[in-house]
């Protein structure tokens, strides 16, 4: 007979933010749940976070990676290590509240067919706004989608457990079992849209993505990377054009690489230029060109190591 309380392993990734990453434990501290275990990585970060952490949370596990893996990367590192039965992926720039671990938990209980699930999101600094309550499908057109609910004041509207499109990958509970039969995380995004690729993955083994109001996160919005960033420019371009060649069919890759070249590549080009925005021009470029370099994607290794 499974267990009331399966435990669960919450595990952050910290990058040069361990202030962040304290408010986060501080919040992780207030949960009712009983039976967790906490695990932050730490990805390279200038100075070594774990003294200053475990002077405070002395039973949170830190684990120190040399260099920086990536969003992945630094979330397979503590998956690796988890003792959970189920793992709660969250940003260091959330704060949880109280009972946002028994709702997750509650979905696959009640939903065999779960694969992962994501709990609602506000602005942290908009209070009762809404982020996050679920995503639309990608267009096949740009390879962007919208989250359901984003900027609305939250009324209740979106009350309701409901399958989605894409989990959020500021939060995301899933079985280990399952990381077990579909593997981590893909790394060659390194961030932003690997959790669209993973939920991709999940949803053809033949599990489903699920979004569940009663468990409420707040997230401190591009406070990592800043908006407009080179990073957050070339990433998002890169992995952009990726996921769409690694998930379209043949006739949404068409259309997707048409588009993208008759349409983004000029448009981008002629508004970074008007702004005279070199460094966010070069930046988009070489996100266009790493594809180029790519043609042959069987040359990128998505199985990583365990």
């Amino acid at each position: 007979m499974k267990s009331e309380f399966p435990l669960v392993s919450i595990i952050t990734v910290n990058y040069n933010g361990t202030g962040l990453t304290i408010e986060l434990l501080k919040s992780v501290d207030a949960l009712t749940y009983p039976k967790i275990e906490v695990i932050v990585v730490d990805n390279g970060s200038k100075i070594d976070p774990g003294p200053i952490i475990n002077s405070q949370f002395p039973n949170v596990k830190v684990v120190r990676s040399e260099k920086n893996l990536g969003f992945a990367g630094g979330n397979n590192l503590g998956m690796n290590i988890a003792q959970g039965e189920y793992f709660f992926l969250v940003n260091n720039d959330t704060e949880l509240t109280p009972n946002s671990i028994r709702g997750l938990v509650d979905i696959f209980k009640d939903f065999p067919d779960a694969g992962i699930v994501s709990p609602k999101f506000h602005y942290f600094f908009s209070p009762n706004t809404i982020e996050y309550a679920g995503y639309r499908k990608v267009n096949r057109w740009t390879g962007r989608n919208k989250m359901i609910g984003c900027k609305e004041t939250d009324l209740g509207q979106y009350n309701f457990i409901k399958e989605t499109t894409y989990c959020h990958g500021g939060g995301m509970m899933l079985p280990a079992s399952l990381v077990n039969e579909v593997g981590l995380m893909p790394e060659p995004y390194f961030l932003y849209y690997e959790e669209f690729d993973w939920c991709e993955q999940i949803k053809r083994a033949g599990y489903k993505i699920y979004y569940q109001p009663n468990s409420l996160i707040y997230h401190k919005e591009s406070m990592t990377t800043g908006k407009n960033s080179k990073l957050k420019t070339y990433y998002l371009t890169r992995n952009r054009v990726l996921f769409m060649r690694r998930n379209g069919n043949s006739i949404t890759k068409v259309v997707f690489l048409a588009y993208l070249i008759c349409f983004t590549i000029p448009k981008n080009t002629i508004m970074y230029l008007l702004r005279r925005d070199v460094h966010l021009l070069l930046a988009f470029w070489r996100g266009i060109y790493w594809n180029i370099r790519h043609l042959n994607l069987k040359n990128v290794n998505f199985r990583c190591a365990e």
